[in-house]
């Protein structure tokens, strides 16, 4: 592995995740590396659980930037790649992504996406946390944290060259113009539909609370298999049929004139949710295919997955079903469905953790 890696490679756009994390490795003749730090780029010698803050920081740094990747393992210095120790490495795997993740969200004021990995080169470990661009900036630090509070409340970090500290004044106007320009987008995209639909025949649908707003007028949007189980009856007559589900009808139903509901409440949960516990493991297995479907219930069950909305949610079959796990906390029988977010954790879980192969 180390004569490829002094080779000259393919580009870095063009190569997949291990793949450029290896590039990155280079070594020159010299033993040195190739690639120096960036503005998506940031070494560190060794792994520290104690050091999250420091690398939270380039975290938010990247984040409110482009992006970019933190490699444990390179010696600063000379620049040298000499490896993750084996107490540096046993920490770093230790890693909980979840509390990881919590703690950033307590930390920061937006989401901030991120995966770990390890890889082997020049026949020593180094670990690796990528940072994704922000989709909502600037990120910006809600609390002070960690040794002399090297994240402070209130701050922007924005990574600059190879360094990541606070943001400067031409960085943050750019930022917030681009978020002027993208809700001014959104608006216009909005505003086109309204026009081309025609204000008479436009509403607002809340998928949330399932109401469909026109005027003055309210109406709950309901899903189409409750629909087919009810009768609708007028005030002071019976249902003939015992047992038979009705709606008590106070005025009139009155159809919302050209006014089409595309999205409803349940299609917009399995839009967001589209996945049963099976479809995700089988998604698992295709890109593990050496682990088990035991580790992946196990590792769905350590994690707390099902209780966690960033992953998964329960789907009642009635309200009342709902209702009742509002109350107690027990969802019954009622099963997960999963969001790629939750396929995506758990292969970043489960690849590099021997004991789960089969």
């Amino acid at each position: 592995m180390d004569s490829a890696l002094s080779t000259p490679s393919a580009p870095v756009n063009a190569m997949n995740d291990e793949e450029q994390i290896i590039e990155f490795l280079r070594t020159k003749e010299s033993g040195h590396l190739h690639h120096r730090e960036g503005q998506e780029l940031e070494f560190k010698e060794q792994f520290n659980l104690a050091g999250l803050a420091d690398y939270f920081k380039d975290f938010a740094a990247f984040a409110n930037n482009r992006g970019g990747v933190l490699i444990f393992g390179v010696k600063d210095k000379p620049r040298v790649p000499l490896g993750l120790s084996d107490s540096a490495l046993e920490q770093f795997e230790k890693v909980d992504p979840e509390k990881i993740s919590g703690y950033l969200l307590e930390i920061f004021s937006s989401d901030i996406r991120w995966e770990q990995n390890t890889v082997e080169a020049h026949g020593k470990a180094f670990g690796y946390f990528r940072i994704c661009e922000a989709t909502v900036k600037p990120v910006i630090a809600r609390k002070d944290e960690g040794k002399d509070n090297v994240i402070k409340n209130g701050e922007v970090y924005f990574r600059y060259g190879g360094r990541s500290q606070k943001i400067q004044f031409a960085e943050l106007q750019a930022i917030i113009n681009q978020r002027i320009e993208q809700t001014n987008e959104h608006w216009l995209d909005l505003m086109k539909k309204i026009a081309k639909a025609g204000p008479e025949n436009a509403a607002i649908l809340d998928t949330e609370k399932g109401l469909l707003e026109k005027g003055d007028n309210k109406v709950f949007v309901l899903d189409e298999e409750l629909v087919e189980k009810l009768k609708f009856i007028r005030e002071c007559e019976f249902v003939e049929e015992d047992g038979a589900t009705a709606l008590k009808l106070v005025g009139d139903v009155v159809p919302a004139n050209k006014v089409e509901v595309v999205q409803k409440i349940y299609e917009t949960r399995l839009k967001q949710y589209p996945y049963t516990a099976t479809q995700v493991a089988e998604d698992v297995a295709r890109q593990l295919p050496t682990v088990g479907r035991n580790a992946i219930w196990e590792a769905i069950r350590q994690n707390g997955m099902k209780d966690n909305i960033e992953y998964a949610i329960y789907s009642f079959a009635n309200k009342k079903q709902e209702d009742a796990y509002k109350e107690t906390g027990n969802p019954g029988s009622a099963p997960s469905i999963y969001n790629q977010n939750a396929v995506d954790f758990l292969v970043n879980v489960l690849r590099s953790n021997p004991e789960t192969q089969e």
